[in-house]
């Protein structure tokens, strides 16, 4: 995507308010940790611990709980709602209302969730949703796939159903991996038991065919691939050595990464932070106080060349970008670095843009934050001299 990209000035009507995407520069505060979000002072630069100079600039304003970001191969930037909505952001600065779903869940954590494109997009165009479901007696998680034409999405497929869904802990990313296969997080929704039960969907990383099949090598000859996970919300691959890594909400802090690898259980509820117990694995490194990780991205990008093979998680209630430096022949993180700590407020995802920059978003309306004006908001991050 060009530099021009979707930042060309527009503006269009949501039913949430106005949404828009602008020139204007934002920038950043180096700032302690605040209870709520502020407005940064123009002109200021953050500079990190090895001597990174950026700033942030607004890319989208007036976002109902952006959840998952992804990019398509032409440049266009596809985004999810939590409320039910699909939008997509074009090169020209345009925004366009790809698809409102009908029979959204939305109580809680729940709603609209993750999104990913296929790897043959270009080809097919497939759109792949993780979304929580009202159905008779409760709600379900599903993951569907639609394809889209001309910003629209249609030709709906269901690819599996009835992942145990609640207001709470319902994991929600998806991603393809480098085997082309499709990746999911589901929570316990909020049954630790479930995360333990190999026969269930709920605490674990889910692996599909991209029909929506089950790979002949997944250990349980099931969509399950790893269990005992409470509510992982972030995963990414690293670029260089494929590993898998990801990012999980703990019970009153012990916040987790793990180093994914097929099969294993991640212990919980019977184990979490720095508890070990045989067969079950320990994370690589925890949190405490929470931090409340969510979406989670290597960086990509040539436009920072520190930041290259860093592992970026968006928190929650820790309210920074957290930065990881890590030792994949060691599973180990060898540095970490809190960015943007009580500027921006809440942060729910971070993707490498196809322009080297580095995306997240906020998600100050989601019932736990302060909004601040224009949020929530997709932003980025760009070096300055």
């Amino acid at each position: 995507m060009s530099g021009h990209g979707i930042m060309a000035a527009m503006s269009h009507a949501v039913s949430a308010g106005m949404l828009a995407v602008v020139l204007a520069t934002q920038t950043i505060q180096t700032a302690c940790p605040k209870d709520s979000p502020t407005t940064p002072q123009t002109g200021e630069v953050f500079t990190t611990r090895d001597n990174v100079r950026f700033r942030v600039e607004t890319v989208l304003t007036g976002l109902e709980i952006p959840w998952s970001m992804n990019f398509a191969p032409d440049g266009r930037l596809f985004i999810t709602e939590r409320p039910g909505r699909v939008r997509i952001v074009t090169l020209g600065g345009s925004s366009e209302l790809a698809l409102t779903l009908d029979g959204v869940y939305a109580q809680g954590e729940a709603g609209l969730l993750g999104l990913a494109l296929d790897p043959e997009f270009a080809q097919n165009r497939f759109v792949y949703l993780y979304y929580s479901a009202t159905v008779s007696g409760g709600a379900v998680n599903r993951i569907v796939r639609y394809r889209e034409v001309n910003s629209r999405l249609g030709e709906r497929v269901v690819l599996l159903d009835n992942i145990p869904a609640a207001p709470i802990h319902d994991g929600g990313r998806l991603r393809f991996g480098p085997d082309g296969l499709l990746y999911a997080s589901a929570g316990d929704a909020a049954d630790g038991n479930l995360a333990q039960d190999v026969a269930s969907l709920a605490g674990k990383i889910l692996r599909l065919n991209r029909d929506g099949t089950t790979p002949r090598d997944n250990r349980f000859s099931s969509p399950v691939y790893t269990y005992g996970h409470r509510n992982p919300q972030g995963f990414d691959w690293h670029p260089a050595t494929g590993d898998l890594w990801e990012s999980e909400h703990g019970n009153n802090g012990n916040d987790e990464v793990n180093a994914i690898r097929l099969g294993l259980n991640f212990g919980w509820p019977r184990i979490e932070g720095a508890a070990t117990l045989s067969g079950m694995e320990a994370p690589i490194t925890f949190y405490n106080p929470s931090i409340a990780p969510s979406g989670a991205s290597f960086y990509r990008g040539q436009r920072l060349p520190q930041f290259a093979n860093n592992f970026f998680v968006a928190t929650l209630r820790g309210t920074h970008l957290l930065r990881l430096t890590v030792d994949t022949s060691a599973r180990r993180v060898t540095a970490q670095e809190r960015l943007l700590e009580g500027t921006y407020g809440r942060l729910r995802d971070v993707v490498s843009g196809p322009d080297g920059y580095l995306y997240f978003c906020t998600n100050n309306r989601d019932g736990r934050g302060t909004p601040m004006s224009g949020d929530d908001r997709v932003m980025r991050i760009v070096p300055t001299s």
